[in-house]
């Protein structure tokens, strides 16, 4: 089968991914294979593809926002019917005995593997996932809505969380791309005020036609305090004023796996008053599994710009460029 690898990480116009050959993958005990109908592109393949997430192993099949159909299972799978539809997210396995899992914060597993990282992923016709990790898909999406929301939405409603917004709180959102805009209609659908900065005048336009209440520059002040903030452009440089645009006692949750270097920070003016930082490190499958039902019941609309597989460079590199709004998904 056809299938994109990372074989050279490096900038995404030097063209770090190579399309090749696979033998269709056998399912494992534990295991189902879907026959890929769509994937998300995620910023985390970007980061892949660069190097600034250092790749786990050679030619890794990235994606891990997979729509599609289970067409095989292993000896000892038995939760999905062949012909089921499914989605393969972020989280592909945790050991169950750390720490962290025995006390359900799997998200912080301390030998956890990841899809399209360290198994391979849905750039490709078919791929294979542990069945206890896979998610059934509510009828309501359709499967280019539905691919998103595997890790975009499901980290954005994770960093909504850590943001620990109070009823009817205010929150900054910084950066506006495909987890930020299924975060903000979240947001609004749960009684917040919404604050959107972001420096693309094209983004900032779909936050004003999602109903959030203000747009402005990544680095400009919101028009009110906030009482949590979740900061989903990878700019450090953006902490400092999301943390002095806390009211005090307020939460800045940063959504990204990657970072870039965070400036020195004032004490005063940027920590002082209880205001807290916070990391957000992939998510539980009950995160996945309960944001999937609100998205379903508040008819949440991930905006996609569709390519075919094929084109899936061109995708990322749309995506590092800013060529479109929200989410890209690949169709094969």
């Amino acid at each position: 089968m056809p299938a994109w690898v990372v074989h050279r990480p490096g900038p995404i116009d030097s063209g770090p991914l190579t399309r090749v050959e696979r033998a269709v993958p056998d399912p494992g005990p534990h295991q189902v294979r879907l026959r890929v109908s769509c994937c998300g592109v995620c910023r985390t393949d970007l980061h892949l593809a660069e190097g600034d997430l250092a790749p786990r192993r050679p030619d890794t099949v990235p994606g891990h926002e997979v729509v599609g159909t289970v067409e095989a299972a292993g000896s000892a799978a038995g939760r999905f019917a062949v012909g089921a539809r499914i989605g393969v997210p972020w989280l592909a396995g945790t050991d169950g005995r750390c720490r962290h899992c025995r006390s359900g914060r799997e998200n912080l597993c301390e030998h956890p593997t990841f899809t399209g990282w360290d198994v391979d992923g849905g750039y490709a016709d078919a791929c294979v996932v542990d069945e206890a990790y896979a998610y059934p898909l509510p009828a309501e999406l359709a499967d280019e809505q539905a691919a998103p929301l595997l890790c975009a939405g499901i980290i954005g409603y994770r960093a909504l969380r850590r943001a620990e917004l109070p009823p009817g709180g205010v929150l900054g959102i910084y950066g506006f791309g495909g987890s930020a805009h299924l975060t903000a209609q979240l947001a609004l659908h749960l009684g917040h005020r919404v604050h959107v900065l972001s420096r693309g005048e094209a983004n900032r336009r779909l936050a004003v036609e999602l109903g959030v209440d203000s747009v402005g520059a990544s680095d400009a002040a919101p028009p009110e305090p906030l009482d949590g903030a979740i900061l989903f452009a990878p700019a450090g440089e953006l902490v400092p004023p999301a943390l002095r645009a806390l009211a005090p006692g307020g939460t800045l949750a940063v959504a990204g796996i990657w970072l870039s270097d965070i400036p020195p920070l004032n004490y005063a003016d940027e920590v002082f008053g209880e205001r807290q930082l916070r990391s957000v490190t992939a998510n539980t499958r009950a995160d996945g599994a309960e944001f999937l039902r609100l998205a379903a019941r508040f008819g949440l609309r991930a905006t996609t710009t569709a390519y075919p597989m094929a084109d899936a460079p061109r995708a990322l590199a749309d995506l590092a460029h800013g060529r479109f709004n929200g989410a890209a998904v690949l169709h094969n």
